[in-house]
Order: C-alpha cells, then structure tokens, then sequence
C-alpha cells in the first residue's frame, strides 16, 4: 500500500506512521514518516479483502514464535485505519456497521495502531515475549498505555528487544 495522494495535508496521522504491505518485515525513517514494511498479502475473494500471513516456511526462517492470529489483527488494525485516515468512513462506528461487526471490537483492533513500532515489528518478527497473546494486545485483561515507554514495561518488553 502507498499514501494516497489525495490525503488532506494537514492530518498528523499520515505523517508520523505508514504501513505497507510487503514481503518481508522492516522499517525505515523517510522524512517525517516512519515505515514499517508489513509481510502480509492481501487478495480479494467476493466482496472481502483477505490478509493472508506468511507461509510456513517463511514462519520457520524467523524465529519460530510467530502469532499468525496477532499478525493478522495487526493488518487489519493498520489497514481500517487507514480506511478511516482516508476518510472512506468517517467513525469507527460506521466501520464497524460496514463491515458487519461489533463497534466495540473494532475499536479493541483499532487500539493496537497504537502500539510502539518496535513492538509491532517485533510480533510481526515473531520475537515477542512468550506470554504477550492477542488477547492481551487487545486490552482484555487491562488497558494498554498510550505511552511507548509503558507500554515495553506493561508487555515484557526488555532493554533489548525494545
């Protein structure tokens, strides 16, 4: 996925993170934005969008602690907002009511586009700590900070992971 050029200019949101798709896992600093590069593909079947992860054998060539649940979650977490930065729907509520599911579990997904990038490239490396599931990601047992810092210490996110 690419930044649409039509984007209002002045929203702060296209201008500190993109996420594209792609086939391996990396970020880069360009400009003001940071990118993270997603390894997801996402193919068309009817009338939905599929994230698909990456292949058994490219799960086995990363550290062997892929979450393809928490993988796919973060993709689509990334791609509604964008859907919602785009303005193709103007709340998540009207996302939810488009795509036909609960708006407070779009919102619990729509949460995780908060996460620090170091976090997120390390779930999608697989190098997340071994209690860290989707079910924590999403704030079921408690509410995730919005600070980045926090957030390391809230997920067992060490000085070197993080």
């Amino acid at each position: 996925m690419t930044e649409n050029s039509n984007a209002p200019a002045g929203n702060p949101r296209l201008l500190t993170v993109r996420i594209e798709v792609g086939t391996d896992t990396r970020s880069y600093v360009s400009g003001q934005q940071r990118v993270t590069l997603v390894p997801l593909t996402i193919k068309r079947r009817q009338n939905r969008k599929l994230l698909i992860p990456p292949t058994a054998g490219e799960a086995a060539r990363a550290s062997g602690g892929l979450d393809v649940p928490m993988i796919k979650t973060l993709g689509k977490a990334f791609y509604w907002k964008r859907l919602l930065d785009e303005g193709r729907h103007p709340t998540a509520t009207d996302l939810a009511r488009v795509l036909k599911l609960e708006p407070g579990w779009v919102a619990e997904v729509l949460r995780l586009t908060m996460l620090a990038p170091d976090i997120i490239e390390a779930i999608l490396d697989g190098r997340q700590p071994r209690h860290l599931n989707l079910q924590v990601l999403r704030g079921r047992h408690e509410l995730l900070p919005r600070d980045w810092s926090e957030q390391r210490k809230a997920l067992g996110f060490d000085g070197a992971t993080a």
